[in-house]
């Protein structure tokens, strides 16, 4: 299985390396609008082949998938051109920047019966899966609330880097440079995390934005800093559970974390993921009367780039697929909508 890697910034070299060291997978060839760049990936994970432009390398096509990690505002063109081309895709999230995108993209790679993936991430903290297992085993009983949260730190600390100064920051505060803000980068994770770790899709959400001020008239160079920094969302399930959902890039000590708590008329399980580090607690049977919370062991699971491997050699598709990343991206937009019309939607 040969696998193109389209686009060569950061999280390029994840993929790289991910897919590198899945047995039977070549890197066929990177791609990148910067030489420079593109030349400095290839060295680094040893690919003959690197391209100017998606065009370039379709013309070429010695591949059968794409790893598309290009900025979110280009998903859109480079997949529909790579399924256009008969290739299979695996897309960075968001899977694009509005539900009607998205939509266009889903139902195109079902239509040529194309595998298709979303990197949602956290869909490899073994730990979320397991508390899957278990909500869906019924041993927390019917859900009736949950919380969920993403915190990150870096508008206010260097750890990662000074955003002030370093476009791979920069780019995701500025809404002309294709961010969709908190809400569109971090926002997918944490909503993929919550109703995947309760067991159900979102019926109904209402969410407030915010954007603070961060530099002189919020600009920085060519950047506007004019998308949100932090999110607050409520939010019911399909199953009937309410929820409160927040995120934020001002959560000071906090780099990178993720937190579930699914509250069932049974029991309650909790999941912490940090950069890290990943826990689950339980709060089940007779413990339920002592407040008693227990760490639960869990193995490892395939992550999405061996899972998307196994789709493709098999023809299946899997999840997270474009599908499941587009009714997402629907909850997301009502996310802005919602703090537009201060009212409530429904999904």
């Amino acid at each position: 299985m040969r696998i193109l890697i389209l686009g060569t910034g950061g999280m390029a070299n994840t993929h790289a390396k991910h897919f590198a060291a899945i047995e039977g997978v070549t890197l066929a060839g990177g791609v990148d609008v910067e030489p420079a760049r593109v030349e400095a990936f290839n060295a680094m994970h040893g690919i003959e082949r690197g391209f100017g432009s998606l065009d370039a390398a379709l013309a070429w096509g010695e591949f059968d998938a794409v790893a598309n990690v290009t900025p979110d505002s280009i998903h859109h063109p480079t997949t529909m051109a790579a399924l256009a081309g008969g290739k299979h895709v695996f897309c960075e999230k968001p899977l694009a920047t509005d539900h009607a995108k998205a939509m266009e993209m889903t139902e195109t790679a079902e239509r040529l019966g194309l595998v298709n993936m979303v990197n949602l991430t956290y869909r490899n903290v073994a730990q979320l899966q397991k508390a899957r297992d278990i909500v869906q085993s019924g041993q927390v009983g019917t859900v009736k609330h949950f919380e969920a949260s993403y915190l990150q730190s870096w508008l206010v600390s260097k750890a990662w880097g000074d955003w002030r100064t370093e476009s791979q920051w920069l780019w995701r505060l500025s809404k002309k440079h294709g961010s969709n803000g908190v809400l569109g980068d971090i926002g997918v994770h944490i909503l993929d995390f919550a109703a995947y770790g309760a067991g159900s899709d979102f019926s109904k959400v209402f969410c407030r934005l915010e954007t603070f001020d961060k530099a002189p008239g919020n600009v920085i160079g060519e950047y506007d800093l004019d998308a949100n920094d932090s999110f607050a969302m409520t939010a019911q399930l399909e199953n009937g559970a309410l929820g409160v959902i927040h995120a934020t890039r001002w959560a000071t000590g906090h780099f990178n974390e993720l937190r579930l708590r699914v509250y069932g008329e049974k029991g309650s399980v909790e999941v912490q993921h940090r950069h890290d580090w990943s826990k689950l607690f339980t709060c089940l049977g007779d413990d339920v009367e002592t407040g008693t919370w227990t760490e639960v062991e869990v193995d490892p699971v395939p992550t999405n780039y061996q899972r998307f491997v196994d789709a493709v050699r098999t023809g299946k598709n899997l999840e997270p697929s474009f599908r499941h990343a587009t009714n997402i991206q629907k909850v997301l937009d009502l996310g802005t909508l919602t703090d537009r019309d201060r009212s409530e939607h429904s999904v």
